[in-house]
C-alpha cells in the first residue's frame, strides 16, 4: 500500500520541506532586520520581496496541480 502512494508522499514531504525553508528564511531575515536597525520602509520592501517569492512558489504549485488534473503536464 505504501508503494502505491510513494509519489504523493514524496510530493507532500517536498512541499513541507519548502514551507519549513521559507519559515526559517523569514526568521533569519527578521533577526537581521532587527539587529541592523533597518528603517520601516526598508523592512516593508524586504518582506514584500519575501512574500512575492513565497506567493510565486504557491502559484507554481496550484498551476502544476491544475495542469496535472487536466492532463496537460
Amino acid at each position: 500500500m505504501l508503494a502505491e502512494y510513494m509519489q504523493q508522499i514524496e510530493t507532500l514531504g517536498l512541499n513541507l520541506f519548502f514551507a519549513a525553508i521559507f519559515f526559517f528564511i523569514g526568521m533569519a531575515i527578521h533577526d537581521v532586520l532587527k539587529q541592523g536597525n533597518v528603517p520601516k520602509f526598508g523592512r516593508y520592501i524586504v518582506w514584500l520581496v519575501l512574500f512575492l517569492g513565497c506567493a510565486g512558489f504557491i502559484a507554481k504549485g496550484i498551476i502544476q496541480m491544475t495542469w496535472e488534473g487536466a492532463g496537460i503536464g
